[in-house]
């Protein structure tokens, strides 16, 4: 009110600038005018890099010094931890030379986190090169992709031969499982997480004492109810249903944490909009833990395309292809690699090392198009979705712009103005009541 008082007629009126998602022009504040330089905000500095690289060295030469002339030692085993232990010493050592303790004991620790991550994934590259090295006098063939094992033998060489029916059995057997582990685990999650209670509970103890089941009671479960109660031969549908139990404790479990960790903000918003109980978990609880859902649902898979016994107790082993998962013996990648490594014969024991580095192969597929369908956050767009975001930002911000200077101009076609007709109401005369007289 007192700035329109104070304001002179003539003056423009001052118009806020809008939020938008345009990103501002850099603005150089040194008044030298040189460009500001951009501060590095990583951890891991070049002197922690040499300072790590230069105690290596040292422990490895201690360390051989040690096993070869100073103490009565051998053994790979020892060399390594003995030459860790003396890594860790000297990097402390050092680096309490220019920094302080907190610093000293962060420097440490990260040095002792780093080289753990370092020894994990070292653990699976030795796995995967050791298993496609055997593997190599099989895989480069054709044949061990496009046929059956049903006109080969123990003897044949490995350019006869195939494990087409191990892939086209555990695709199938793991799709089945996923159709009905996805769906009854989700929403056995929900359930868990949105209605506590008494019953909710013990649900959850059932889940629990289920993760830890073994893969072979699983088995023995789906053999004496499908197979010998109900009277169902081995087929892939049922090993399927026996990899599904398997599959639902760890879906389960995994998917009630995401869950649980949704903030409730969010659903009290959603709640006060007049939102039910499960228009609010479709809309607001399950896609913001998509991530968290879709790594539930690897972690399953993780666990259901590895399992060997309940495939061999309820599904069988075959040595043809079989599409059909309700009639007939059917087998898993897994199931088909343990065959042919129990034979002494080398082509069958490269053929297994060939079926493994397949089964690795399988697996990085079907999680890679997990994370694709799921991988993105909650709040996190698509390329054409922030593309569009930016483009409609960009012009109303011209717009804006453009109304500030008053270049605004009018709409060429004038909007008529729609005008009610007027309907003259008939006026009501209402009768004149005669005057009381008062009582004398």
């Amino acid at each position: 009110m007192t700035d329109l008082l104070q304001r002179p007629a003539d003056a423009p009126a001052r118009v806020s600038n809008p939020r938008t998602w345009t990103h501002p022009e850099p603005t150089n504040t040194d008044p030298s005018g040189a460009p500001e330089v951009r501060r590095a905000t990583g951890t891991i500095r070049v002197v922690d890099v040499i300072r790590a690289v230069g105690c290596a060295a040292a422990s490895i030469g201690l360390t051989a010094w040690f096993f070869v002339y100073a103490l009565p030692l051998q053994g790979g085993l020892g060399f390594v931890v003995l030459a860790y232990l003396i890594f860790l010493v000297l990097f402390t050592i050092l680096t309490a030379f220019d920094e302080n303790g907190p610093a000293v004991r962060d420097r440490v620790i990260s040095v002792v986190v780093q080289s753990l991550a370092f020894l994990m994934l070292l653990a699976l590259a030795v796995v995967v090169i050791y298993t496609v090295g055997r593997g190599l006098d099989a895989l480069p063939h054709a044949n061990f992709f496009t046929q059956d094992m049903s006109n080969a033998g123990p003897l044949d060489p490995v350019t006869r031969g195939g494990v087409i029916h191990a892939v086209v059995g555990t695709l199938i057997m793991i799709t089945i499982a996923l159709a009905i582990s996805i769906p009854l685990g989700v929403t056995t999650a929900v359930f868990l997480s949105e209605f506590p209670g008494r019953y909710s509970r013990f649900v959850r103890t059932v889940v629990e004492a289920m993760t830890a089941l073994p893969s072979i009671v699983a088995g023995l479960f789906i053999y004496a109810t499908v197979i010998v109660f109900l009277g169902f031969n081995r087929s892939g549908f049922a090993a399927s249903l026996a990899i599904t139990v398997m599959m639902l404790p760890i879906i389960i479990r995994s998917a009630d944490v995401v869950l649980r960790l949704v903030p409730g903000n969010l659903k009290e918003a959603s709640r006060a909009l007049g939102a039910s109980t499960w228009r609010t978990v479709w809309h607001v609880t399950l896609p913001t833990a998509r991530s968290g859902l879709t790594t539930a649902v690897i972690l399953g898979t993780a666990r259901g395309i590895g399992e060997t016994s309940p495939v061999l107790l309820t599904a069988g082993a075959t040595t043809y292809l079989n599409l059909n998962p309700l009639v007939g013996p059917m087998t898993s990648l897994p199931l088909t690699a343990f065959t042919f490594v129990k034979s002494p014969e080398p082509a069958m024991i490269a053929r297994g090392f060939g079926t493994a580095a397949v089964l690795m192969a399988l697996v990085l597929v079907l999680f890679s198009i997990a994370r694709l369908i799921g991988g993105r956050g909650p709040g996190q767009l698509s390329n054409r979705q922030r593309r569009s975001r930016q483009r409609t930002s960009q012009e109303d911000n011209l717009r804006f712009r453009a109304r500030e200077a008053g270049a605004v101009a009018e709409p060429s076609v004038p909007v008529p103005r729609l005008s009610l007709p007027k309907i003259p109401l008939p006026r009501i005369k209402l009768p004149r009541l005669p005057r009381r007289r008062p009582r004398p």
